[in-house]
């Protein structure tokens, strides 16, 4: 597998799709739940396989990825041939960017001594979903990229 089976609940959600994937090798209803008794193994390496198969739909269409730590903010735009990421940092050990008030201190002093941006493109390896799935796994959420549009034009000034 490469990237990450599916949760139960993601599945679960995904049941239609699932059953298309399935139909297209062939497999219904009542086969599949032979398999899933008789061939666990097998019932693994299906789900992994489509598993698979939503990741690249999901990661091809993705643009924008936001990742918050206790004192930083990563923005990712991903595009086509490389990656931009702008980083915000605090370095006051009193603000937590996690909690609400963090946020809103940051929202709110931008122009602190304690505040740093930086701006930077990384050219994707070999396999740019992959790329991607790694920043996920490391706690990125996918966005609109709202924040990263906001702080890309303050550092564009």
């Amino acid at each position: 597998m490469k990237y990450a089976r599916l949760t139960k609940e993601q599945l679960e959600e995904m049941h239609e799709e699932f059953a298309s994937f399935l139909a297209t090798q062939s497999i219904d209803a009542s086969e599949w739940s032979t398999i899933k008794k008789t061939k666990p193994e097998i019932a693994e390496q299906e789900i992994d396989v489509f598993s698979d198969l939503v990741w690249e739909g999901v990661l091809n269409k993705v643009r924008f990825l936001e990742h918050f730590s206790v004192n930083q903010i990563h923005l990712f735009l991903l595009k086509e041939e490389n990656m931009q990421l702008i980083a915000i940092r605090v370095k006051n050990d009193s603000i937590d960017l996690l909690s609400s008030e963090g946020y809103q201190w940051l929202q709110e002093n931008l122009m602190d001594e304690s505040v740093e941006f930086f701006s930077a493109s990384k050219a994707y390896t070999e396999d740019k979903n992959l790329d991607k799935f790694k920043i996920l796994q490391q706690g990125a959420q996918i966005t609109k990229g709202n924040l990263f549009t906001y702080f890309n034009n303050i550092i564009d000034k």
